[in-house]
């Protein structure tokens, strides 16, 4: 009988799980395996769905909820991943800022379709500016409440990735290693770098293992984590530019970043993930923001001049989500008049992430 290796990977948001999960897909399609992607967000209009579109990849989108919340409708998208031709590996992305998906998803998946999937160790991806701060009890930032998700996120992980290690020195990948080991002393831990593919080979062979994976069950205080998430104020919005004379697209995405950090950070709005990406005739770009203590970084270009694009902002900030709607608005206006271009915001959504309610929870007596 033909069974999916589900390999769920969390972490914060902005931790680099699509730049992982992007580098695994392709690792799998090149062994000959066909690869399904399921990626997960409060609202639609996702940053992330669209680049793996992008790239080529079968992906399913489940929008309004998180897995746990909407449980029913991740299975459903996994099936219709499959209507074509079954897939070998489906590879999960939740939303950075849940937690509990041992109980909630993998438990669930295991306890009823046992016979369809096997679960791969899950693992959490750790994004080393806020997961520095928070391990060494720092407040800047987030409040105690938010970096609670983010401590969870790792209690519950079968492994712990320390992402973009070719950007630290030595000391501060050891320093992080150590933390890690101090608040989950018996998770394993990788060091890897989503962007170049170091550590890959290592995480490849943890993910192949077999064995009965995601049973880090958590005493999770609910109320916390409702308040933790609410604090962060959210936002996708899709948008269409045209100008008479073509305009640099990297350029543009990057300078739309680069002004919104900046408005961030006069108001010491902690960004907990900022993206945009610009889609023009099958070609694609990416800008982003992942903490105040980054830079806005072109993460994927697209070496193109155009004259109309069609481009996504996803925001995640500890912000009041109206200002927020407002400070994008006025900087992408501002981004856009400057290379001569004209703006037609097509929907905006802004929020803040309701309580949490999971379909199932299965505790470890269940």
């Amino acid at each position: 009988m033909h069974t999916i290796r589900y390999i769920m990977v969390g972490g914060f948001l902005g931790a680099g799980k699509t730049t992982t999960l992007g580098r695994l897909a392709r690792h799998f399609t090149d062994r000959g395996q066909n690869v399904g992607v399921v990626t997960n967000d409060q609202a639609t209009d996702l940053v992330d769905t669209n680049t793996f579109r992008s790239q080529g990849f079968d992906v399913g989108e489940v929008a309004g909820a998180c897995f746990c919340c909407n449980f029913d409708e991740l299975m459903s998208t996994m099936e219709k991943l499959g209507e074509n031709e079954r897939p070998d590996v489906i590879l999960a992305e939740p939303v950075g800022s849940c937690t509990d998906l041992v109980a909630t998803v993998i438990q669930p998946i295991k306890r009823m379709f046992e016979t369809d999937f096997q679960i791969a160790p899950y693992s959490v991806i750790l994004k080393p500016s806020h997961g520095r701060r928070v391990l060494r009890g720092e407040s800047r930032g987030f409040s105690p409440k938010a970096a609670y998700i983010l401590k969870k996120q790792l209690e519950e992980a079968d492994a712990i990735l320390v992402n973009r290690v070719d950007e630290l020195g030595s000391d501060q990948v050891d320093e992080l290693v150590e933390l890690v080991a101090e608040h989950c002393p018996d998770v394993p831990v990788l060091r890897i770098s989503a962007k170049t593919g170091e550590g890959f080979d290592q995480l490849i062979e943890l993910l192949g293992q077999t064995g009965d994976f995601g049973r880090r069950v958590l005493d999770i205080d609910y109320d916390t984590y409702a308040d933790g998430e609410a604090e962060l104020g959210w936002l996708n919005s899709s948008l269409q530019l045209a100008a008479d004379e073509p305009f640099d697209l990297d350029e543009l995405l990057l300078d739309v970043v680069t002004r919104l950090a900046g408005r961030l950070e006069e108001q010491q709005a902690e960004a907990a993930h900022l993206k945009v990406i610009g889609l023009w005739e099958g070609f694609f770009g990416v800008a982003n923001l992942v903490s105040s203590e980054d830079r806005p970084e072109l993460s994927l270009p697209s070496n193109c001049q155009v004259r109309t694009v069609d481009m996504i902002v996803n925001a995640r900030v500890a912000c009041d989500p109206e200002w927020l709607e407002n400070v994008v608005r006025a900087e992408v206006v501002a981004a856009v008049d400057s290379c001569g271009a004209s703006v037609e915001f097509r929907q905006v959504q802004s929020f803040r992430p309701g309580r949490p309610e999971p379909t199932h929870r299965f505790d470890r007596d269940d």
